[in-house]
């Protein structure tokens, strides 16, 4: 196997994960919890997303958030943007890099953003170019890569040519998102060889779902194709909206362990993650659904 000596996990557990948790969580929690997965390793938190509070009440507190977490000056502390006004929050908050989202399928991003893709791109350009003038790094989420709840099969021509549109606009990075966790590992394969032909490798960031349980077996195809970040979430933090007690987001926990059995630096502390794990689960009241976590309370038990 191609595989890479070093990976960087990119933990979205404090937006991707908590923006589907119907359970609210307290401001001051997701501080502290914030503040405990700066001490794990990790050197990418995405923090909150500066959405309309209407849209994702679990994320109202966003500025509070990002003002008052102890930052570390060797960790990216992102925040996802879906406009101008957004975008002013997340300036206020002075988060270091902006990220932001569109769908490759049209009727997901009609759901999801309530505007057609052609619509959404006069959008996203002012948020992209103001966000670098301002001296942010700034990233790009394609969602629905490998497959739309509502159409089904998405055609790789329409994920290129939205990768296109947005590095065009100045983006860092792309983050190819299966967002039902409908992906299998040759498909992977299949979409990231042409995804490839067009975009460096060490631009494109993986972001699976577990919905089905492929998500590491995806990771592996990725990494032997020279893909080394990698967006995950605390414990598989966040269900998938459209499988119903499904895990949602592949859980970092498990990708760590992998990883490391493999022999891939990832610069983080198993004790520590597992230590933040437990604290959220705590403050959630319910236990997370990672297979590492499961683990982890049948030592407590036996």
């Amino acid at each position: 196997m191609n595989l890479q000596k070093k990976v960087t996990i990119k933990e979205v557990g404090p937006r991707d994960g908590l923006q589907n948790e119907k359970q609210m969580i307290q401001t001051e929690d997701k501080i502290e919890w914030i503040n405990m997965l700066s001490e794990t390793g990790l050197t990418y938190i995405e923090i909150t997303s500066f959405v309309n509070p209407r849209w994702i009440p679990q994320l109202a507190d966003a500025v509070q958030v990002a003002k008052s977490i102890k930052r570390k000056n060797d960790i990216t502390y992102a925040a996802l943007v879906p406009n101008e006004r957004g975008l002013e929050g997340a300036l206020e908050a002075n988060v270091d890099e902006v990220a932001v989202f569109m769908s490759a399928s049209e009727t997901h991003n009609l759901k999801n953003i309530n505007k057609s893709i052609s619509d959404t791109y006069p959008v996203l350009k002012p948020v992209i170019q103001e966000g670098i003038v301002a001296g942010k790094s700034v990233r790009g989420y394609v969602s629905t890569v490998f497959g739309c709840p509502y159409e089904g099969e998405v055609s790789i021509d329409s994920v290129l040519a939205v990768s296109e549109q947005l590095f065009s606009y100045g983006i860092e990075e792309l983050s190819l998102g299966d967002t039902i966790g409908v992906a299998n590992p040759k498909q992977v394969e299949e979409v990231l060889t042409e995804v490839l032909k067009r975009f460096p490798r060490e631009r494109i960031a993986m972001h699976f779902h577990n919905t089905r349980g492929t998500a590491l077996a995806n990771v592996l195809v990725a990494l032997n194709l020279g893909i080394t970040n990698f967006d995950s979430a605390l414990g598989g933090l966040g269900g998938c909206p459209y499988a119903p007690g499904a895990s949602g987001n592949l859980a970092t926990d498990d990708l760590h362990y992998m990883l490391a059995g493999m022999g891939i630096e990832t610069g983080i502390n198993k004790e520590k993650l597992i230590q933040a794990a437990r604290f959220l689960e705590e403050k959630m009241g319910k236990e997370l659904p990672s297979h590492t976590m499961q683990t982890e309370r049948s030592k407590i038990s036996n």
